[in-house]
């Protein structure tokens, strides 16, 4: 690996994987659409269990085996809007007008890949059937998670360009979350949302804080605290299901899902509560926060800037996680000096092909050196842009 300085290495695979990734117009395979495949489809599609296993057979394959089964490259609206913040930083950081135009072809990709059907706001899901333990969704089902995730990436634009409409589509997508998605939990303190817009009972942690972030930014920039009062009882709920050792589980209650403390999922709990608490100003969870992220560091990170699967569970090394790690960090050089220089140290020689992509995972014995395009490459387009040029949040 060169001796480079890490931030000249961080920027030349920064640029090579946007090239890479634009080049191919941002479509690609993503960990969980097996059952796009045709074969798959006929063989498992017909109950929970013939669907989980098909999908967590191909996730688990050493090698992509997508391509084999029939599934094609397509694209996935979380990952396009990673990208959209991506360009936007660069534009932001070196008044490059290709790196906007970059972010408002990506602003038409989305809006043509909205979900269909009758709901309340614009909404987006993922483009392939996907079942997990606790729901089915049907192609183009609406999520939360996408949709809070496309919302961020419409504000950072709105940040940065100052044009009203990419506030207006976050402010028309409001009512999915409000409106649409199952009620899990409402006393007048605390507020649980569902995953999707579907008949559940699994209560997944970040999904209600990354609606209620998305509320609380979305209320500071658009000078409507109306909604406001709803994003405090969502970020409350997370935050009070916090560990007395400072981790979250997966799912409330944790035995509804066999991913207990991992690592990507606790760092979208972190960021998203630094975003409510930099939008509002509300400094009552500073303690929750920072005792997070001591335990993120610790417990989720190796020493050489590896990140840990799970807490009690090392291997693999996801991709995801070191994206994550980057994001997370970047912002807190004080109190974890050269931490993110170390995480994206460790990507750069271990998962990245100087083409212009990342690899997926690490195992003990082998690396899994093909590219996921939302999962490698969009994740790590964001974590790159922001380890470089900050945030707009």
């Amino acid at each position: 690996m060169s001796e480079a300085p890490i931030r000249e290495r961080a920027e030349a695979a920064l640029s090579a994987c946007l090239a890479w990734s634009r080049a191919r117009d941002y479509r690609g395979h993503t960990k969980h659409d097996a059952l796009l495949s045709p074969y798959l489809s006929a063989l498992a599609g017909w109950s929970k269990w013939s669907r989980l296993l098909a999908i967590q057979a191909v996730m688990r394959a050493p090698l992509n085996v997508r391509g084999l089964l029939g599934v094609p490259p397509s694209w996935n609206p979380k990952g396009l809007g990673l990208f959209l913040q991506a360009w936007l930083l660069r534009f932001r950081a070196t008044g490059d007008s290709q790196a906007l135009a970059a972010a408002k072809e990506l602003y038409d990709k989305l809006l043509k890949l909205r979900s269909a059907g009758t709901w309340s706001g614009c909404c987006w899901g993922y483009l392939y059937p996907w079942q997990d333990l606790g729901f089915f969704a049907p192609a183009g089902t609406p999520n939360a998670v996408v949709s809070a995730h496309v919302g961020e990436a419409l504000l950072d634009a709105f940040v940065v360009t100052g044009e009203q409409r990419y506030l207006d589509t976050v402010t028309a997508s409001l009512p999915f979350f409000l409106n649409d998605l199952t009620v899990l939990k409402d006393e007048p303190e605390e507020l649980c949302l569902a995953y999707m817009p579907l008949r559940m009972r699994m209560r997944v942690l970040d999904v209600s804080i990354l609606i209620g972030a998305l509320l609380a930014r979305h209320a500071a920039l658009s000078r409507d605290a109306s909604r406001l009062p709803v994003g405090r009882r969502l970020v409350d709920y997370v935050v009070r299901r916090q560990t007395d050792y400072g981790a979250w589980f997966y799912t409330d209650p944790p035995g509804d899902s066999p991913i207990t403390h991992d690592n990507y999922h606790t760092g979208f709990i972190l960021d998203a509560l630094w975003r409510y608490m930099r939008a509002t100003g509300e400094r009552q969870h500073e303690q929750a926060y920072r005792r997070g992220l001591r335990y993120y560091h610790e417990r989720l990170f190796n020493a050489d800037g590896s990140p840990r699967w799970m807490s009690d569970r090392d291997y693999p090394h996801d991709i995801h996680g070191a994206a994550q790690g980057i994001l997370t960090f970047s912002r807190h050089d004080a109190e974890y000096a050269g931490f993110a220089d170390k995480v994206v140290s460790w990507t750069l020689e271990r998962m990245y092909h100087p083409d212009g992509r990342f690899y997926y995972q690490e195992t003990r014995f082998y690396r899994k050196r093909f590219t996921l395009m939302r999962w490698c490459n969009a994740w790590m387009a964001r974590a790159l842009s922001v380890f470089l040029h900050g945030s707009t949040a």
